[in-house]
């Protein structure tokens, strides 16, 4: 798993990555220094759920994907099937780029590499 992470953090653009149980809970941090990990960990929980409940009111497809901007940098929440895979990045970063690297990511996640 940290082999995987520490693949995605190459990608140009991306500062960090980690995954997170459901229940915010770190299984596996290569994170910038310049996060907490577990409030990252928190956050990602309690975001992925909260729009998790609100697409089962609207009776909507399952998350796959959130991504946040903000005025430094990105955030993408990631459902991974074994928990969220969040990964940070710089503000200009090559979104496209991210996310293909992240679902490629996400493969090697589920086939356990």
């Amino acid at each position: 798993m940290y082999q995987v992470l520490d693949e995605l953090n190459k990608t140009s653009g991306v500062t960090g990555s980690m995954v997170v149980g459901n229940d915010g809970i770190v299984i596996a941090s290569d994170l910038s220094a310049t996060f907490d990990q577990e409030t990252v960990g928190a956050l990602a929980a309690s975001i992925t759920s909260n729009i998790s409940k609100s697409l089962d009111r609207l009776h909507t497809s399952n998350l796959r994907q959130v991504t946040i901007e903000a005025e430094n940098g990105k955030m993408f929440f990631t459902d991974a099937g074994l928990g969220i895979l969040v990964v940070t990045a710089e503000k200009e970063c090559n979104i496209g780029l991210v996310r293909l690297e992240i679902k490629n990511a996400i493969g090697r996640l589920r086939a356990g590499i």
